[in-house]
C-alpha cells in the first residue's frame, strides 16, 4: 500500500529495513522536509538495526533536505532517488556514500 502522508512514508522505510545491509553500519541520516508537511525526522542505523525519531539528530553523517510531497513520492518508488538529485528535488550535505547506500537499506518491494 503506497504512502498518502509522511508519518505513513517514514513506516514504510522501516518496513523495507534490510537489516543485512545495515550489518556493521553506524550512520545517522536526517531528513528535512518542507512543503505541504513540513517535518524533520530521523533514521539511526546501529549494528542491523534501525530506530526512527521525529526532530533534529545532534550529531547526523547526512542530511537530505526535499519536499513531503518529493519524500514520499520517493518512497512509493514512484520518483527515482537519483532525478531527484539530479534535479534539485533533492537535496545531500554529509556523507554521500551514505546516500548510495540508502537503496540497498531501504529497497523497493
Amino acid at each position: 500500500m503506497a504512502a498518502s502522508n509522511v508519518a505513513e512514508a517514514v513506516e514504510a522505510m522501516k518496513g523495507r529495513f534490510n537489516a543485512s545491509a545495515a550489518s556493521g553500519l553506524s550512520a545517522v541520516y536526517q531528513v528535512n522536509l518542507s512543503g505541504g508537511e513540513p517535518s524533520t525526522h530521523f533514521l539511526e542505523i546501529k549494528d542491523g538495526g534501525l530506530s526512527t525519531g521525529e526532530g533534529t539528530h545532534d550529531s547526523p553523517n547526512i542530511t537530505i533536505n526535499m519536499s513531503s510531497t518529493d519524500f514520499i513520492a520517493m518512497t512509493n518508488g514512484q520518483l527515482n532517488p537519483t532525478m531527484a538529485y539530479m534535479s534539485g528535488k533533492l537535496k545531500i550535505s554529509g556523507d554521500m556514500g551514505l546516500a548510495m547506500k540508502m537503496q540497498t537499506l531501504f529497497p523497493q518491494k
